[in-house]
């Protein structure tokens, strides 16, 4: 009578399992709900100066009657140009071992588009 129970609810255990889905490894797991990071809407500055460091290049910006400093990937830029950014990381105290120089304050962006209005 025990065997036969033990055999009865090998076979049910076994069903449940050939029954979870084996493309999905995770069907039946209560996961966290993810959120995606938020996209940052582009921001705009008018070029003042820009320094080459390549790959990269620091910018030199006027942003609402304040001036800051990007780095970004080399592109072509040159004062008095509007451009767009998307900026990711501020970094303050920065350290250019290429420059040879510490900015006080640097916007690390992932893009930067040229034109559109100028401030």
């Amino acid at each position: 009578m025990k065997t036969l129970f033990l055999l009865s609810l090998l076979t049910l255990s076994t069903s449940a399992l050939a029954a979870t889905p084996a493309s999905n490894p995770h069907a039946g797991m209560n996961l966290p709900a993810m959120n995606a990071p938020a996209v940052q809407p582009l921001q705009q500055a008018t070029v003042l100066s820009t320094l080459s460091a390549p790959p990269y290049i620091y910018i030199e910006a006027m942003q609402d009657k304040k001036t800051l400093w990007l780095a970004a990937n080399s592109i072509a830029v040159k004062k008095g140009d509007a451009i767009q950014f998307a900026p990711d990381m501020v970094m303050e105290n920065f350290y250019s071992k290429t420059l040879k120089r510490t900015f006080p304050s640097v916007v690390f962006v992932s893009r930067v588009v040229v034109g559109g209005a100028k401030k």
